[in-house]
């Protein structure tokens, strides 16, 4: 589920691709292309561009330029709990038909 981070700053984070698995699995789409805008600096990037701390309980996004928390996931047994209190904006690309 990780992706390498070899040369970054912090070794203690993946980057956002970490999340395409557990949330395609919750949402049957690619969310790591889906861009949210951090409540903390402005800041707009892809989902697949922030910092995944994957050493807890749930994974926690964290903005790269702020480094606030813009997501956090935790899967219990019968549900996943998605928080984006982090994120003034989500935006997800949709087909066009």
């Amino acid at each position: 589920m990780s992706t390498s981070n070899v040369g970054a700053d912090n070794p203690h984070w993946v980057d956002g691709n970490a999340l395409a698995g557990p949330l395609g699995e919750i949402m049957e789409t690619d969310l790591t292309v889906a861009e949210l805008t951090c409540a903390g600096c402005r800041m707009t990037r892809p989902l697949a561009a922030m910092r995944v701390f994957d050493r807890a309980p749930g994974l926690v996004a964290r903005c790269p330029n702020c480094e606030d928390v813009v997501m956090r996931l935790v899967r219990a047994a019968d549900r996943a709990m998605v928080d984006l209190r982090g994120s003034l904006v989500v935006s997800i690309p949709v087909p066009i038909t």
